[in-house]
């Protein structure tokens, strides 16, 4: 039971985070001991209904606003981020793309994407504020989900809010609200599709549900915080931070591996 309150709150907290959730629940397994899919698919569910519920105003007024074209173009394009990942990741899942489960990986993902993001942010500071989300931007940050899923250590929400500052969005705090908002449905239908897959192969009756439903609960909690604290630093700083945190934590795991 420990174990699963300690692996909710390193999904909780890494899930919407620039770090990678699925890099550090692999990374805590490797130590703790390896725990089922359906663990891992319940947890995310938990960091998932934690961003739903801190945009709840904004999907509300999306979900009501199609009389007002501003908010409708956001939707389409919020849809067609979606779809791009959608399509992509069965597309990848099709031809057989699977994590690997190696420390290894993790640790030379965390590294280079922190030094992309220090790239990132250098390019950035020379634009100027933008504000638009364009037709390109969520075609790229569609694709650049599925490319993120695909490596351990890359982290979904980072690639979606970098590749959403290229593609001109340069205002942080809504690079991360467009990467959170698409992430929503995507990381719903991924969950459920997972669900499905252990149902139609029998492995839901073996599980320890108090477990699953303390690694949930404790995620959904440290998300929500994660979530609302996250959008208020981003509004005032850089995301440095996050990348001297991903090369010392990749670092630190190279020396360990030997």
């Amino acid at each position: 039971m420990l174990d699963a309150i300690l692996l909710g709150l390193i999904e909780g907290l890494t899930e919407f985070l620039p770090i990678s959730s699925t890099g550090h629940l692999l990374i805590a397994e490797h130590w703790l001991g390896r725990r089922s899919d359906l663990f891992n698919v319940i947890v995310q569910a938990g960091a998932i209904l934690a961003v739903t519920l801190v945009y709840r105003e904004r999907l509300r007024e999306l979900a009501t606003g199609w009389n007002k074209p501003e908010l409708r173009d956001y939707s389409i394009k919020l849809f067609v981020a979606f779809l791009v990942t959608a399509v992509l990741g069965l597309l990848a899942k099709k031809l057989g793309a699977e994590l690997p489960e190696t420390t290894r990986p993790i640790a030379a993902a965390l590294i280079v994407g922190g030094l992309i993001i220090f790239i990132v942010e250098g390019w950035a500071k020379r634009q100027p504020i933008r504000d638009l989300v364009t037709w390109k931007l969520a075609f790229a940050v569609g694709a650049a989900q599925v490319i993120a899923g695909s490596f351990p250590g890359t982290s979904r929400s980072a690639a979606a809010i970098f590749v959403a500052m290229l593609a001109g969005l340069t205002n942080r705090k809504l690079a991360a609200e467009f990467a959170f908002m698409v992430g929503i449905p995507t990381m719903f239908a991924a969950s459920a599709y997972e669900l499905l897959k252990l149902a139609m192969h029998g492995q839901l009756q073996s599980e320890a549900w108090g477990e699953l439903a303390a690694g949930f609960a404790v995620a959904a909690v440290t998300g929500f915080v994660a979530v609302k604290w996250l959008l208020r630093y981003v509004a005032g700083h850089s995301f440095i931070l996050f990348a001297w945190y991903r090369i010392a934590l990749g670092a630190v795991l190279l020396i360990l591996l030997g």
